[in-house]
């Protein structure tokens, strides 16, 4: 359990809702103490949650919520596979392209959601999310029957969460289009959303890449990527406090980082149909240096 499940899980938790917890290196202590999420949006504690360290020791579930990160994608079939069930819907609240193709080829009868996470929340001790703005979902129907999609919309709203549907594409790109300027830039310079914007330089640089992802989608037919969604982006994060992205933690913490899915998938596919991503290709570079 990290940030994003702490959070999302704690808020269904919090509404009311039925949720089962996967807890690896906090078990004992959310056990023993619960989880406590200091929010924006207002503080709550639940001192009892229903945790497991192990998910063959959890029950069958109708909704599987996954913010593992991505490169530990390859033990989702162990992690999932004890709690699935004939209708079990999997929303991935991960960072990246192509993570819904590789979780399908897995599991051909999965139900699959994208879940896009509009958020800056970490988990700062066992047990403690802080939340510090934003909070939305967008859901994008991967492979999923509406009528289930639509409940899942209603649970969510029923927690707090500002949640709507978007089309699964168009909603995987427009992420991708603050992901990977901001999670590689503040590894690459070491330093924070704010200060890349605040100097000229670095902040050209910044909205190049934004249009390289917005080309990149273009070229690969979603066309309601456009040179506004980067500038209402760009704005965003003016406004917003400064931020260290999950990759910026990944990096300060020496945890891997989430590379594949972020850059080298999405500029693969770009490059299918003929767009470089050359400034982003760069970055990739820079990005796999350090990461060794």
């Amino acid at each position: 359990m990290g940030a994003i499940g702490g959070y999302y899980g704690g808020r269904l938790a919090h509404a009311g809702l039925e949720v089962h917890f996967l807890s690896h290196s906090d078990y004992a202590y959310v056990v023993e103490h619960g989880l406590r999420v200091d929010s924006c949006d207002g503080d709550f504690y639940l001192p009892h949650i229903n945790a497991y360290h192990s998910s063959v020791d959890m029950p069958k579930t109708d909704v599987i919520i996954v913010g593992l990160k991505s490169v530990n994608n390859h033990l989702l079939p162990e992690l999932i596979g004890p709690i699935i069930k004939e209708d079990t819907v999997v929303v991935l609240i991960q960072n990246g392209i192509g993570l819904e193709a590789d979780l399908q080829a897995a599991f051909p009868k999965l139900h699959i959601v994208a879940g896009l996470a509009f958020i800056c929340s970490s988990k700062t001790e066992p047990g403690h999310v802080c939340h510090q703005c934003y909070g939305s979902i967008n859901l994008g129907n991967y492979s999923c029957p509406q009528e289930r999609l639509s409940q899942l919309l209603d649970d969510f709203r029923l927690a707090g969460i500002q949640a709507a549907e978007v089309p699964y594409e168009e909603a995987r790109w427009k992420k991708a289009v603050w992901n990977m300027p901001f999670n590689g830039m503040t590894v690459a310079l070491n330093t924070s959303t704010d200060r890349l914007l605040a100097n000229p330089a670095t902040r050209q640089l910044i909205y190049d890449q934004m249009m390289e992802v917005v080309g990149a989608a273009n070229a690969l037919g979603v066309s309601t990527v456009t040179s506004e969604f980067a500038d209402q982006m760009m704005q965003m994060t003016d406004e917003m406090v400064p931020y260290s992205p999950s990759m910026k933690l990944d990096y300060d913490f020496h945890r891997p980082m989430e590379i594949y899915y972020l850059y080298t998938r999405p500029i693969e596919e770009a490059r299918k149909v003929g767009f470089d991503m050359p400034k982003l290709a760069m970055l990739e570079a820079l990005l796999k240096f350090k990461n060794n």
